[in-house]
């Protein structure tokens, strides 16, 4: 009998440790969902990075004003740029395809996302000095970021979470997520150093990010800088109207 639950146990144990290093090989996976390139004809920028050609979908107006924008982890931004334009229309649009989106080419890490983010930033705000910076679901990760460490105008985050890790841990509770993950998106840790006007949009309903990741992300910024509210729902076209600044 101590022979059969010896083996039993090698076997579970075994069997845990492969799920594991299956877990952390296909982690990228669960994280992003490239979207292709869409058929439509609107304007683009091409970013050369780091051997990769990074899109930019656009629409530009003349003065210093500017929004960029960071979608979803299965988001087409291209898709976004009228809502975006109904709620900024005097600014131009910048909306990044991460890498493998889009028509970017490459792959997606947080690296790289947050490395072609600041360059982003940085081409946009030599001509746009005003640059309102937001960023929904995966994105609003990015956007934090960004944020800390660029002079932003504002920010704007559409259902913000406190990280990527705590999200993951919640969904994997039988394994040791948060020393496999890869991309931690650690918002939290960013949020305090941010000083422009900022604005969360947590969605009540949302069944991605709990309304209580979003509730624990705000107590790290800055009360003095910013502003929180909840809508129903996760749609960016129901939230627009929060974000006119």
């Amino acid at each position: 009998m101590p022979r059969a639950i010896l083996i039993i146990a090698a076997i579970a144990a075994i069997t845990y440790v492969a799920l594991c290093v299956a877990l952390f090989l296909a982690q990228r996976s669960f994280i992003y969902y490239p979207q292709p390139k869409s058929s439509d004809d609107r304007p683009t920028l091409t970013l050369n990075l780091d051997g990769e050609r990074v899109q930019v979908s656009t629409r530009l107006e003349p003065g210093p004003n500017a929004v960029i924008y960071f979608g979803g982890n299965a988001e087409d931004v291209s898709h976004s740029l009228p809502t975006l334009a109904a709620a900024f229309p005097e600014r131009s649009l910048y909306a990044l395809n991460y890498r493998g989106y889009g028509g970017s080419t490459g792959k997606p890490s947080e690296a790289a996302l947050i490395a072609d983010a600041l360059a982003l930033f940085d081409h946009v705000h030599a001509d746009h000095p005003r640059i309102v910076v937001i960023g929904r679901s995966l994105g609003s990760g990015v956007a934090v970021h960004i944020a800390s460490v660029r002079p932003a105008e504002s920010l704007v985050l559409v259902t913000p979470y406190h990280s990527l890790a705590e999200l993951a841990a919640s969904q994997f509770r039988l394994f040791p997520v948060r020393w496999l993950l890869l991309d931690k998106f650690e918002s939290w840790r960013y949020a305090p150093k941010i000083t422009a006007p900022t604005r969360l949009i947590a969605a009540q309903d949302d069944e991605v990010i709990p309304l209580a990741s979003t509730q624990s992300l705000f107590e790290h910024f800055p009360k003095i800088s910013a502003r929180a509210c909840c809508c129903r729902r996760s749609s960016w076209g129901r939230s627009r109207s929060f974000c006119t600044m």
